[in-house]
């Protein structure tokens, strides 16, 4: 896949600032900055669910590299896993997030998570109220609602990442262990 919009110029400082933070620019945000103020408003909202503490910093990686891999968004699995890395999560699970329903590693809390997150993608939602009650449970209403909303936001960004063409930039190729591929469906 190739960009459906070219990148546009980002300002010295912008550019500076992003490779300082992850070391390149972020494509999505090369292409969004034909309009600044949706490039700006998407930063925004990313910084401020970043900074959400109630939900588990792990669930919520691991919720939207679960819509990452749904969606189809090899940009937003490969900066979730690189930062995964860098906030010292447990790289061995993140590693196999795309494939989670057959991956042993998860815990019950962790499969909950990634279904609740793969059910809020899909179109329309398959939420059940079992599963809302299990997490409700187990998280208590603070952080379901974070958590819903991060898996909101992932929404955002990957289906947008998808739409413009927005691929992999190789973030995840400093990781020491690779990002597991999503298992083939059988033709039905």
């Amino acid at each position: 896949m190739t960009l459906r919009v070219p990148k546009a110029e980002l300002t010295p400082e912008l550019t500076a600032s992003m490779i300082e933070q992850f070391g390149a620019v972020p494509e999505p945000l090369q292409v969004t900055w034909h309009n600044p103020a949706v490039a700006e408003a998407g930063q925004e909202m990313g910084a401020r669910v970043n900074a959400w503490e109630v939900a588990d910093e792990s669930l919520k990686s691991f919720a939207h590299m679960a819509v990452a891999a749904r969606v189809g968004c090899s940009w937003c699995l490969d900066i979730n896993y690189f930062q995964a890395q860098n906030k010292n999560l447990d790289l061995t699970k993140a590693s196999q997030v795309p494939r989670w329903r057959e991956s042993e590693v998860f815990t019950p809390l962790e499969r909950d998570v990634m279904e609740y997150a793969e059910a809020m993608t899909s179109t329309p939602p398959t939420v059940t109220d079992e599963l809302s009650a299990r997490l409700l449970d187990r998280l208590g209403p603070a952080a379901l609602v974070e958590l819903t909303a991060s898996i909101a936001f992932a929404n955002y960004a990957t289906r947008n990442n998808t739409a413009l063409g927005v691929t992999s930039q190789g973030f995840s190729d400093a990781c020491e262990i690779p990002l597991a591929g999503r298992r083939e469906q059988p033709a039905s």
